[in-house]
């Protein structure tokens, strides 16, 4: 097969391919539609619904008890969605997630205290004021010695029907089994107490009393004579069933999302996604001719793959996800920078195009390899110490970066080898490297310090005025505050007026006794009033929302709340400082590993500090419009992830080059050199990255411009200090400022 064949061939596959992905994407595999983009499952910030998650009180719970209990709940939410999920967070913390439901606050009213049933003899019981008889869902008081069984002894509850005895009506019944030591306690119960009423208490609320009409030795019995309907059945044997959890557990954290801010900025993020992705092809096009086609084509690969593998994975797609997937789009197209580059300047040697290519994408790989494992630490570090949504950025960041490396050392090096075999042979297609006049950057040194250091000024300045204020230095969200957060969707042709907010406070200072901030925004044509306060129960919470539906005659879907209780939120303030520290040291490890310096990871951790420096100032500065809430340690991992992805670029040249100069040529030269070098790919990079993000700031909602706007000045800054920070401050580390005490200026070679 001659090499025009091959060359044909080979760009057909890719094509084919593409055209394979898309088709997928867009009507799936068979009468499910599997593959679908339809059937990539959507996080509650998306498409509504309710997320709680709960703590238990055991101190150290075993992982079979976790494991149990992930199990039990999962089958009780069963009951209300079959798109519901529960999942284990950490040793101790259980989620449950259920998606795309409107009646949210009783739903979250219903999955109660999990843990706390009881079998006590009804005799025993009073009600909450001390007087015999209590009624069924009456508060009820009791001994704890007087507790006969607990949850951890019932095995099953299921709702079902029976021939009653005498008349042989069908009744709907309740059949219970209970385990071993169950088994042998209830068996011992029902013996000696034949006759009496044994009572089920769950929450501290009495569910029923059943006449215990004989003794029962095998543990299966049956509650009847009660349930006038079969729903009725049913909703015993499901608080049974939740009640029947090896583990106790309290709610600490509780978030009610409706549909229409989610579905909003699902389309916004969709939308902005598309036009930054045209942009940056049609700037890598103008910019590097028949490569950048060529990574047009691969991008559009890269696109098809990473929808196949959010449904193959079943990864819960979030709007923090969205904004990880278009950023790992611009950095996808980092690598093809660096191999252009590459190219361009073997061509300049005087290279062919097909030994341009292949030594171009060789020289590439390692830089491509060390800047990209870094940024996956810090994804890796995000996903381990994050939360929720933020998790779901991380991972796919973390699955755009392994694929972007795949894309481009791969897909992009087929395409071009087949360009060549086609005979694209002609070097005004590639282009040539143009000689620039190296830059001083070590000799600049002080500059770039007093540059750094204004920067540093207005940070300190900034928190000291906001602390002035007498409030808090930063505009912390409910995640790092604690407490619960309520909003009321306004009708999109309504004017909110004070009145309006005022009624707003009054109705949470009536409910709840608790004073209110309230706040508006306007989103996309989504308008919201929103109440802050201390954290409110379940009860509070949904009477809260039940008098704002009707205050402003609005479905019940369209009132959110969030509840975060204050050891989840001062948790969070630490894991943002543990990840990025934790991501840093592991960084710091892997660049001296790699460069087998201390010196060269000092310098680049020291640039990283630089950076997250100047995107916390943003966050002083910008406290009036931006908070600091989860996806703060998003912002500042990414940040420090991409960072140190351009350094590393830069360090990989001054390797290379120190590695081909005489021993006699000074450090200074080798790194101006070095800098110069790599400086517009280090532009270019930074530009697609920057029309990505800055096209989502636009026309993304609230929540994704306030992660978006610290990450476009982190880009900034990022590659700011890549050039002038690192290098020159890894020289004046290498104690080089001394020997070399003049920087000569260098002029074209």
């Amino acid at each position: 097969m001659n090499s025009k064949v091959k060359g044909i061939l080979q760009i057909l596959l890719i094509v084919v391919l593409i055209a394979a992905f898309a088709f997928v994407a867009y009507r799936g595999i068979g009468s499910a539609r599997r593959g679908s983009a339809e059937n990539i499952r959507l996080g509650l910030d998306l498409q509504g619904g309710v997320s709680v998650t709960y703590e238990a009180t055991k101190s150290n719970p075993t992982e079979t008890e976790m494991k149990d209990t992930v199990y039990k709940l999962q089958k009780r939410v069963e009951d209300v969605s079959t798109e519901a999920s529960v999942y284990q967070e950490g040793s101790n913390r259980i989620t449950v997630d259920i998606p795309g439901v409107n009646n949210a606050a009783e739903i979250l009213d219903k999955l109660g205290q999990a843990g706390a049933l009881q079998f006590i003899l009804y005799a025993n019981l009073t009600d909450k004021d001390g007087k015999a008889n209590p009624k069924e869902g009456e508060e009820v008081k009791f001994d704890e010695k007087d507790i006969q069984l607990d949850g951890s002894m019932l095995a099953q509850a299921n709702a079902g029907t029976q021939q009653a005895e005498g008349t042989g009506a069908t009744e709907n019944v309740v059949n219970l089994k209970f385990n071993g030591k169950g088994t042998k306690k209830f068996a011992t119960v029902t013996g000696e107490h034949v006759g009496e009423q044994l009572a089920i208490v769950y929450d501290n609320k009495l569910v029923s009393a059943p006449v215990l009409r004989s003794e029962i030795s095998d543990g299966n019995c049956v509650i009847s004579g009660s349930f006038e309907k079969f729903s009725e059945a049913e909703e015993l044997a499901s608080t049974l069933r939740i009640g029947a959890l090896p583990l106790e557990l309290k709610n600490i954290h509780n978030n009610i999302v409706g549909a229409t801010l989610g579905s909003e900025a699902l389309k916004s993020s969709l939308i902005a996604g598309v036009i930054g992705l045209i942009l940056v092809i049609i700037f890598m096009m103008v910019i590097y001719r028949l490569p950048g086609a060529v990574s047009a084509v691969a991008l559009l690969f890269y696109i098809g793959a990473m929808l196949l593998v959010l449904n193959g994975l079943n990864i819960t797609l979030t709007l923090p996800g969205i904004a990880g997937i278009i950023l790992s789009v611009g950095m996808a197209v980092d690598a093809n920078c660096i191999i252009f580059t590459r190219i361009r300047e073997e061509l300049t040697l005087g290279k062919t195009v097909s030994q341009a290519i292949q030594n171009g994408f060789s020289k590439a790989l390692s830089a491509i390899i060390d800047g990209n494992v870094t940024t996956i630490i810090a994804a890796v570090v995000l996903y381990l110490k994050g939360s929720g949504t933020v998790k779901g950025f991380a991972q796919t960041l973390a699955i755009g970066i392994i694929l972007s490396m795949f894309t481009a050392i791969f897909v992009t090096k087929l395409l071009l080898k087949s360009c060549a075999a086609l005979n694209l042979t002609d070097i005004k297609l590639y282009g040539l490297k143009k000689e620039k006049k190296v830059i001083n950057f070590v000799g600049s040194w002080k500059k770039y310090v007093g540059i750094s250091g204004a920067v540093v000024v207005i940070c300190i300045a900034g928190l000291i005025f906001n602390a002035s204020k007498g409030g808090a230095i930063l505009n912390y969200s409910l995640d790092f505050i604690g407490g619960t957060s309520t909003s009321v969707s306004i009708p999109e042709n309504t004017e909110i007026t004070d009145a309006m907010k005022e009624d707003v406070v009054a109705i949470v200072k009536e409910t709840t006794s608790l004073n209110g901030e309230v706040s508006t925004s306007d989103d996309k044509g989504v308008k919201k009033i929103t109440v802050r306060t201390t954290a409110l129960t379940e009860q509070q919470n949904a009477d809260v929302s039940s008098k704002l539906a009707e205050k402003f005659n609005v479905e019940q879907g369209q009132v959110e709340s969030e509840t975060i209780s204050a050891s989840v939120s001062s948790e969070m303030k630490t894991d943002a400082v543990v990840a990025t520290l934790i991501a840093t040291i592991c960084m710091l490890i892997y660049i001296w590993i790699r460069f087998r310096q201390l010196s060269t990871g000092v310098s680049a951790v020291l640039a990283l500090v630089h950076d997250v420096i100047v995107v916390f100032t943003v966050y002083v500065v910008g406290s009036a419009f931006i908070q600091v809430g989860s996806t703060f340690i998003a912002c500042m991992l990414t940040i420090v992830g991409y960072s140190i992805n351009d350094t590393i670029v830069v360090f990989d040249r001054i390797r290379e080059n120190r590695a081909k100069a005489s021993s006699r040529t000074p450090l200074a030269e080798i790194i101006n050199k070095s800098i110069t070098e790599t400086l517009s790919r280090s532009i270019n990079t930074s530009i697609t990255t920057f029309i990505m993000v800055f096209i989502l700031a636009l026309l993304g909602v609230s929540s994704v411009r306030q992660f978006a706007i610290p990450l476009i000045v982190g880009i900034i800054s990022g590659c700011y200090s890549s050039v002038c920070i690192a290098s020159p401050l890894w020289y004046l580390l290498m104690g080089r400022g001394k020997k070399e005490k003049k920087a000569a200026t260098y002029s074209k070679k």
